[in-house]
């Protein structure tokens, strides 16, 4: 699938704004499976719509890729469903975990540990198989440190390569945790390997205290996350991003405003590594 520049997340509440014509200035629209499969009636046919028109990708909320319950494969058997009626190609999830007998309405942090590794590679492997497309993994915000032998650098790393598969980096959780658990972002984002990053996200947070941020996607985008998307694109090339924003939601107007400076940044970003490419030509 040929995923290129910004999107948006699609919500209900949207639509009537949206509809009968979704506007032009994104480029691809991002749902959560859980909120549409239960739906019939005008629901169902305004989802249709939506699909129809645009390239449509889908982050799920209740995989539980983490959770120490089995594996809810009935649950994924929806999902691919989901997907292949509405030719969905790429499927993203949280790496956490949400389920503990029971659902428990949170993402939670898997313990950062060897055995988590496994644990976690051994699960993706199987949704992969299932769903017959990649899984895609989002590093999460968290409040509560795991005890564990690695870092959160560590983990992400390992968990990629054990399982082959690629990142959904949301440059805002990068931003809370490395403000909440006092470590560098800038190094972080060295770390990663570019050619694990299948897209990105971004988003608001509430700032509780200047050492506590809460990862809402009920804000506007601050301004020291975009830098950090700048640096993101400048280590790692231009990644399609999209832009969530969950509730507290804005006229379509300005949530399209946040849409475009994804792209001025894009933009900004292939241009100077365009220049770069050159320098080094002449040179």
């Amino acid at each position: 699938m040929n995923l290129h520049g910004a999107g948006l997340g699609l919500r209900r509440e949207m639509l009537p704004s949206l509809l009968p014509n979704l506007p032009s200035e994104v480029d691809f629209w991002e749902l959560a499976p859980e909120n549409w499969i239960p739906m019939g009636g005008k629901f169902a046919r305004q989802l249709r719509d939506c699909t129809s028109q645009a390239t449509t990708i889908a982050h799920g909320l209740s995989l539980s890729i983490g959770s120490p319950d089995p594996l809810d494969i009935q649950f994924v058997k929806a999902v691919k469903t989901f997907l292949d009626d509405h030719n969905i190609q790429l499927y993203s999830e949280h790496l956490s975990y949400c389920s503990s007998e029971g659902h428990l309405y949170d993402l939670l942090p898997i313990p950062f540990t060897e055995e988590a590794v496994q644990h976690v590679v051994d699960r993706i492997k199987r949704v992969q198989d299932i769903i017959e497309r990649p899984l895609v993994l989002e590093n999460v915000s968290y409040y509560y440190q795991p005890h564990g032998q690695l870092t959160e650098l560590e983990f992400i790393l390992a968990v990629l390569d054990g399982a082959d598969c690629q990142l959904l980096l949301d440059v805002n959780n990068l931003y809370v945790n490395s403000i909440n658990h006092k470590y560098d972002a800038a190094q972080f984002l060295q770390a990663l390997p570019s050619s694990r990053i299948a897209l990105g996200h971004i988003a608001g947070h509430f700032d509780e205290s200047e050492a506590l941020k809460i990862d809402t996607h009920g804000d506007a985008v601050c301004e020291p996350v975009w830098s950090l998307l700048a640096q993101a694109y400048a280590v790692h090339g231009v990644f399609p991003t999209l832009l969530e924003r969950d509730f507290n939601l804005p006229p379509m107007a300005e949530l399209l405003g946040e849409v475009s400076r994804i792209k001025d940044i894009q933009e900004t970003a292939a241009f100077h590594q365009a220049s770069k490419r050159g320098e080094g030509k002449s040179a």
